[in-house]
C-alpha cells in the first residue's frame, strides 16, 4: 500500500527552520554588507543541505524548505503583476504574538508574472532532488483577497469583485501551467482561510465587516476549481488548510464540518493536507466528504509546534478512526505545518524537527 507517486504516505508541508547562516546572510544583505549574488550563494548551500537531509530522514519528496522567503505568502504575492507590498499599520495578531507589519494590495488588474523568481526557485530544487519528487508550495488563491478584502482591492481596477476573481483564478490558472512547464509535477496551495471559515469568531469578524462566511466559502471553490480546469493529468496539486503558524502560536480553532461538503466534496484538488495535532481540528467525521477513488487526504497528527514526540501507538489509532471515514488507502500522514512559516521558526530544535520528519516515515511504513 505505499504510493509510488504524489502524495506519499510519508509526507511533509514544507518549510523548514531556517539555519543560522542563511539569517545572518539575511541581516547582512539587508544593511547592504553583501550582495544579492553573495545571499544566493548562501541560500543554495543551505538548501542543497536541506535536501539531503530530507533524503537521508527518509522523505520520498523535497521541498527548498521555503528558505529563499521571509513568510510563506507575502514573497510569492509580491512578484504577481497588479500586487503592491506595504507597511501595515499593525501585524497579524495570533493566539499571544504578532507578526511583523506587512501586507499586499490589489493596485493593477491581476496577472501570472512569467518571470516570476520562483519558478527559477523550483528549477534548482528539481536539479538537486535527486531521486526524490521536488514539491513547490505556493500561497492559495484565497489568501489574497480574505485579509484584507475589498478595501484592499483598488475600486477604479475592480469596482466588480466579479471581475477580480475571474482575474485571480487566471492567474492562478497560468501559474500552475508555468510551474508545470519548468518541470513542477508536485504543487502544494497552502491556505489558511479555510480554517477561518471554520472558526466561530474568524466568522463573527466576517460578518461584522460585512461579508457572508457560506457565499465566500463559495467563491473562493469556485476560483480554485477554475484555476484547476485543464490541469495536466501527470501534476499533483495539494490544498494544505492551516490555522495558523507562527511561532508556534495559532489563530482560528474549530473542525472542518462548516466548509467540508464545499472544500472536500466539491473543490477538484487531489490531495488535501488537513491539521490534526490537536482538539482545536475536531473530529474526523467531515472526512466523509473526500470523494473515493484517487483523491488522498494527509493527515497533519505530528505538530510541528512543539519538540516532544508524539506516541506512535496513538497516532496509528488516531489513523484507524479516521479510516472509518475515508478509506486508509486515501490516507497519508505528514506533520500539521511547516516547522517555519515565517523566517522566524517556531519553538523547538532542528534535531527535534527532524526527530518529527523520523517519525512520520516511521509510522507510515509500519502502518502501509
Amino acid at each position: 500500500m505505499q504510493r509510488v507517486t504524489a502524495p506519499f504516505r510519508a509526507d511533509t508541508v514544507g518549510s523548514f527552520l531556517r539555519p543560522a547562516a542563511i539569517k545572518q546572510a539575511r541581516e547582512q544583505f539587508a544593511k547592504g554588507e553583501i550582495d544579492a549574488a553573495a545571499l544566493r550563494q548562501v541560500e543554495d548551500d543551505a538548501i542543497r543541505h536541506v535536501v539531503e537531509q530530507q533524503r537521508a530522514n527518509g522523505l520520498k519528496v523535497v521541498t527548498d524548505g521555503e528558505f529563499r522567503r521571509a513568510w510563506w505568502h507575502f514573497d510569492f504575492f509580491d512578484d504577481l503583476i497588479g500586487v503592491e507590498r506595504y507597511e501595515a499599520e499593525q501585524g497579524i495578531q495570533f493566539n499571544g504574538v504578532q507578526t511583523k507589519a506587512r501586507g499586499v494590495k490589489v493596485t493593477g488588474k491581476v496577472a501570472f508574472n512569467p518571470n516570476h523568481p520562483m519558478l527559477e526557485h523550483f528549477r534548482f530544487l528539481q536539479s538537486i532532488a535527486g531521486d526524490a519528487v521536488p514539491k513547490m508550495t505556493i500561497p492559495s488563491p484565497s489568501v489574497l483577497h480574505f485579509r484584507g478584502g475589498r478595501k484592499m482591492i483598488d475600486a477604479n481596477v475592480y469596482p466588480d469583485l466579479q471581475a477580480y476573481f475571474a482575474d485571480l483564478a487566471q492567474t492562478y490558472k497560468d501559474a500552475i501551467q508555468a510551474f508545470y512547464a519548468a518541470g513542477c509535477r508536485y504543487l502544494q496551495l497552502d491556505d489558511t482561510v479555510w480554517a477561518y471559515l471554520c472558526s466561530t469568531d474568524q466568522q463573527q469578524q466576517i460578518r461584522e465587516r460585512g461579508e457572508d462566511p457560506q457565499e465566500l466559502a463559495r467563491i473562493y471553490a469556485q476560483v480554485l476549481n477554475t484555476a484547476l480546469e485543464g490541469k495536466p493529468a501527470d501534476l499533483t496539486v495539494g490544498l494544505h488548510v492551516c490555522r495558523g503558524n507562527f511561532r508556534s502560536t495559532w489563530i482560528s480553532e474549530g473542525g472542518y464540518e462548516p466548509v467540508a461538503e464545499v472544500l472536500f466534496g466539491g473543490v477538484n484538488i487531489d490531495a488535501f493536507f488537513l491539521e490534526y495535532d490537536n482538539e482545536r481540528s475536531g473530529g474526523f467525521e467531515p472526512l466523509r466528504f473526500i470523494k473515493p477513488g484517487h483523491q488522498q487526504v494527509v493527515l497533519g497528527l505530528i505538530t510541528t509546534k512543539t519538540g516532544e514526540l508524539e506516541d506512535p501507538a496513538q497516532v496509528k489509532a488516531r489513523l484507524q478512526e479516521a479510516a472509518q471515514f475515508v478509506s486508509l488507502d486515501q490516507i497519508c500522514l505528514s506533520p500539521q505545518c511547516g516547522f517555519a512559516s515565517t523566517e522566524e521558526g517556531n519553538s523547538l530544535s532542528e534535531d527535534q524537527q527532524w526527530q518529527k520528519i523520523r517519525l512520520v516515515v516511521d509510522i507510515a511504513n509500519q502502518v502501509w
